[in-house]
């Protein structure tokens, strides 16, 4: 599948999708496809009064960022939007049922923003020697591009296809890039308010690859003809010193929730985590800009294993070009931190924002560092986030044995019926019988079973099993996740009509094309419900100045810099690759199961 190639080969290259390795209560304190649908219907048109009026408020229905045409460097423009398209795979979709239904639940999906700090001296950049998307260009913007994606969630006012306004924001994992304290604070700041400054290191000038004087990476301010203004990418002056410049973050108006992903667990989203030499080099002085290409096939040999070989080779190509790193500014807010201080971190009520306390975390989740939790979605809905990262080092997922025994025994308190391990029927009148909406960060095909050094006493469980027991509770109407950078709808189909489920996979924000998605379930009241996934886009402009250094002008040059990616225009389509963005049934959908 083209889409698993192009998310395969940028996990291979471990540091590109994040690259670097990586104050709460007591003990903790923060640094400072296809068209398979029966119908398309058109997109309902804007309410009266209902402040959807692009850029402020508008969704993908109405208007879509497009490439513009030519070759090189080329601009966003703004494009029609994308239709409505019903997958009726799973249960029929009743003539009517648009005047029969009512809402349930209606809420917003953010997934891999990928806040990053890009001086860290573990990020590994010179991978793109081997492999030229292996960097990305856009990643300076990412705290500016994610506060305006914050204002579009809060410039939502109702769900196209019900009116209710959005009840909470789930960010579904890779919420940070590098694993340091100071991005979990500029995560934690632009989710629940303040002020962020998004530069480590010297407070007064950038150190890190794109002034380094080497071609391999764009130099935005200088005339070097790096290999990227040989694709067309501009000159900008001041873009730097503005990439570094403070930006104030709204926070979110409405409650939001927190599901780990592998770079929110793990220094460079697979390194092991809390190896002294690693740990020591992260906060240090010297940091290496390239590296002879020998050592980067070697790198790249071995970031598709699990375990220690990753940090054992790279800390064997730190010592070995130790006399070319260069000198940068030591900087210990970017320390590595444990489990424990990551939830200490979501329970510090400075970072509280429109609540919850601890974003679905409590205090009794210190005990084991558990990162997993069930939570009201509305009357009648209840949401399960769990927790899929490898602890001891890779970008993959899986579940533990105790966390898959919890997840069976939480489905099951909230179903009157589901079916056991051999298919047959349970009855269970004591419970709370309510719809079940499934988040994690990992999806299905990236969840493996391997030895988990930082768990050896469990057996994991791969995205298969996930699934078979998804599918033995037939009150799961959805599992929501991330990590593919990819917009993918999967129906996971069973004999058995109502043990059928949808998987929603949603694109990254530091990526083409920059997607989080509006998500509304509603009951049909023909035997079936129908959960609306509509995408939307930040609240920047489509156009690009290149002369506004503006936080808001930033944004936008960020979703341009993204959509201009070593490669990503030769393989589009009308403006639209559709191995990330998906295909027309995995954008603007209405996924139709059967009502238990």
């Amino acid at each position: 599948m083209a889409g698993m190639d192009t998310t395969t080969n940028r996990r291979r290259f471990l540091f590109t999708s994040g690259a670097a390795l990586a104050g709460a209560g007591a003990g903790w304190a923060l640094p400072g496809q296809r068209r398979d649908s029966a119908a398309a219907a058109a997109p309902p048109p804007a309410r009266p009064g209902s402040g959807r009026a692009a850029p402020y408020g508008a969704t993908t229905l109405e208007t879509t960022a497009r490439l513009a045409g030519g070759s090189g460097y080329r601009r966003i423009v703004s494009g029609p939007g994308w239709p409505v398209v019903v997958r009726p795979e799973l249960a029929a979709a009743r003539p009517g049922r648009q005047d029969r239904r009512t809402a349930l639940a209606c809420f917003v999906q953010l997934t891999d923003l990928h806040v990053a700090d890009v001086q860290s001296p573990l990020r590994t950049e010179f991978l793109r020697a081997r492999s030229a998307g292996s960097w990305r260009a856009q990643e300076a913007l990412s705290v500016a591009g994610s506060v305006s994606l914050v204002e579009q969630v809060n410039a939502l006012d109702g769900g196209p296809h019900t009116g209710r306004p959005p009840a909470f924001v789930m960010s579904t994992g890779d919420n940070i890039d590098n694993h340091s304290a100071m991005e979990l604070e500029w995560f934690l700041t632009l989710m629940s308010g303040g002020r962020i400054t998004p530069n480590t290191g010297d407070p007064l000038s950038y150190e890190g690859v794109q002034n380094s004087g080497l071609a391999l990476y764009w130099h935005p301010e200088r005339a070097l003809r790096d290999q990227d203004k040989r694709r067309g990418l501009p000159q900008i002056p001041g873009y730097l010193d503005a990439a570094l410049r403070p930006v104030v973050s709204p926070g979110l108006r409405i409650p939001w929730y927190s599901t780990p992903g592998n770079h929110d667990d793990l220094p460079g989203g697979c390194l092991a985590p809390g190896d002294p030499v690693l740990r020591d080099y992260v906060t240090g002085a010297r940091k290496l800009f390239s590296v002879p290409d020998t050592d980067v096939a070697a790198l790249a040999r071995v970031l598709n294993t699990g375990g220690d070989p990753k940090s054992t080779v790279l800390k064997e190509i730190l010592r070995r070009n130790a006399a070319g790193a260069r000198t940068v500014t030591p900087d210990e807010r970017r320390r590595m931190f444990t489990p424990h201080e990551y939830l200490r971190a979501h329970l510090d009520p400075a970072f509280a924002g429109a609540g919850p306390v601890g974003h679905g975390y409590n205090e009794d989740h210190l005990d084991g560092e558990r990162m997993y939790y069930s939570f009201p979605v509305a009357d009648g809905v209840i949401g399960i986030s769990i927790d899929t990262t490898y602890r001891s080092g890779h970008y993959e997922g899986s579940l533990g044995s105790d966390q898959f025994a919890w997840l069976e025994r939480t489905l099951a308190a909230h179903s009157a019926r589901h079916y056991d391990a051999d298919g047959r029927l349970v009855r269970n009148a004591g419970a709370d019988d309510a719809h079940i909406l499934v988040f994690s960060h990992h999806h299905s095909p990236s969840m493996t079973r391997r030895p988990d050094a930082g768990r050896t006493e469990e057996r994991r469980h791969d995205g298969e099993e996930l699934i078979a027991l998804l599918g033995r509770f037939p009150n799961v109407v959805a599992w929501i996740n991330g990590h593919s950078h990819i917009n993918r709808v999967t129906p996971h189909a069973h004999p058995t009509a109502a043990r059928s489920f949808w998987e929603v996979n949603t694109a990254s924000h530091v990526d083409y094309p920059h997607h989080a998605r509006l998500l509304e379930l509603v009951d049909n009241h023909d035997g079936t419900l129908s959960l609306f996934g509509t995408l939307i886009e930040s609240a920047a402009p489509h156009r690009t100045d290149i002369g506004d250094l503006s936080a808001v002008g930033l944004a936008s040059l960020y979703r341009e810099l993204a959509y201009n990616a070593p490669g990503l225009a030769a393989r589009m389509t009308g403006g639209v690759h559709e191995a990330m963005a998906g295909g027309a049934g995995d954008r603007n959908v209405e996924l139709v199961v059967r009502r238990p």
